[in-house]
């Protein structure tokens, strides 16, 4: 009885028989693929070597028109978005808070998902405060603590809305900014005892404590259950002082006479 020939062999005659029927086509292929490896890593080699010269020109830049010929020159590279950043400072320190905004819008539009965006748009309503434009500067501010309630910018951006609203005289508000810092940034301690509060203050609940000190306490309410001055409360007020014994009139002879014991 015939053997039948091994699977092996089989399976090699045919790959033969594919690789003569399709071998320019495979061969294509693989130099399509090699061609895309090594463009891949030219560009990556090409980024390289602009970040680096992009990040080489930054670290010279000194003046306003140095930061902007490295946005012009390295758009959409890391030292580009930090040329912004430094461009719109450098224009701050002049002055120019109307020009460094546009830096900073710039620095934007260009670069959405940046870390430092929650750090440009606070330093946009800085520059509008300084501007005498405080309502779209607390606007700015509102939009960051809103946007970024996890970030270092969030309780900054809340912290400098209680000025401004002290200056509108929105002094409930700002009290509601400053109760909304110390409960939701202030670092957890080790709980010792249910009815002790045992988190330590950060920076920005002691800066929210001082602001709450200097706001007008809220008003009490007119009626007999409302507070004593001072906020004393009406039971521990401090009582009224008793009325004067009346006189005792003079006797006929002058002075009183002493009464015998009984």
């Amino acid at each position: 009885m015939p053997t039948a020939p091994p699977a092996t062999t089989e399976a090699s005659v045919e790959t033969q028989v594919l690789w003569l029927r399709f071998q320019k086509e495979i061969a294509a292929a693989l130099i399509v693929i090699i061609l895309a490896v090594i463009g891949y890593a030219g560009y990556w080699i090409y980024l390289s070597r602009r970040d680096a010269k992009a990040a080489e020109m930054l670290g010279g830049a000194r003046t306003p028109q140095e930061f902007q010929e490295v946005i012009a020159r390295y758009s959409g590279t890391p030292a580009g978005a930090s040329a912004s950043l430094l461009l719109a400072e450098k224009l701050g320190n002049e002055k120019k808070f109307a020009d460094a905004n546009s830096a900073l819008q710039n620095f934007i539009d260009k670069n959405p998902e940046h870390e430092f965006l929650p750090t440009a748009q606070l330093m946009m309503a800085a520059n509008l405060e300084a501007m005498g434009k405080s309502d779209e500067a607390l606007a700015v501010y509102q939009q960051v603590a809103v946007k970024y309630p996890n970030s270092f910018s969030a309780p900054l951006a809340m912290i400098s809305e209680v000025p401004l609203l002290k200056a509108k005289n929105r002094i409930e508000d700002a009290r509601r900014v400053c109760e909304d810092i110390l409960t939701k940034y202030r670092m957890p301690g080790q709980p010792v005892e249910a009815a002790r509060d045992d988190r330590m203050e950060t920076v920005w609940a002691a800066e929210a404590m001082r602001h709450l000190r200097s706001l007008k306490p809220p008003e009490q309410p007119n009626g007999p259950s409302a507070a004593a001055p001072n906020g004393v409360p009406p039971l521990i007020a401090a009582p009224k002082p008793a009325p004067a014994a009346p006189p005792v009139p003079p006797t006929s002879g002058g002075a009183p006479t002493p009464q015998k014991p009984k």
